[in-house]
């Protein structure tokens, strides 16, 4: 699939996988906005993936590419196996999420002081590093509710 994929048809998945906490990312039915954007353990992760993929119209998961992938891999395919999975690289996409952040939540008083690689966020960025690989594969930002 490629970035110009149509996202008529279905919402979208992103998840950013890791060994404590995942990112998990979920778009309207029109693939234009985020739903639902979440991070939460790897467990709570599959609860949540399968609900969706039980209730509603999904078109595709993005997974990131990384050490962790594998297994969700091999866990999609046996318990999902209608899912199309994507792997998406997610090589720098932690230092993005970061950059992501600050531009949703703006830095204030002293903070805005500090140069931006010098800021750490004050909660994970799991949830905004699955958005910035769902939105790579799409090929065009996803609108905030």
């Amino acid at each position: 699939m490629t970035a110009t994929t149509s996202t008529a048809g279905g919402h979208w998945i992103g998840l950013d996988p890791g060994r404590s906490k995942c990112g998990l990312v979920r778009t309207d039915i029109s693939g234009q906005q985020v739903q639902d954007l979440l991070v939460c353990t790897p467990q709570e992760s599959w609860d949540w993936l399968q609900h969706w993929c039980h209730s509603c119209s999904v078109k595709g998961l993005v997974l990131g590419d990384g050490t962790g992938s594998g297994p969700w891999q091999q866990a999609l395919g046996d318990a999902l196996p209608e899912l199309k999975v994507v792997l998406q690289p997610e090589a720098g996409s932690t230092l993005a999420a970061r950059g992501r952040y600050w531009q949703l939540f703006p830095p204030r008083n002293l903070w805005k002081l500090l140069p931006e690689g010098l800021r750490l966020p004050p909660r994970p960025l799991d949830d905004l590093a699955a958005l910035l690989l769902l939105e790579a594969h799409l090929g065009h930002r996803l609108g905030l509710a």
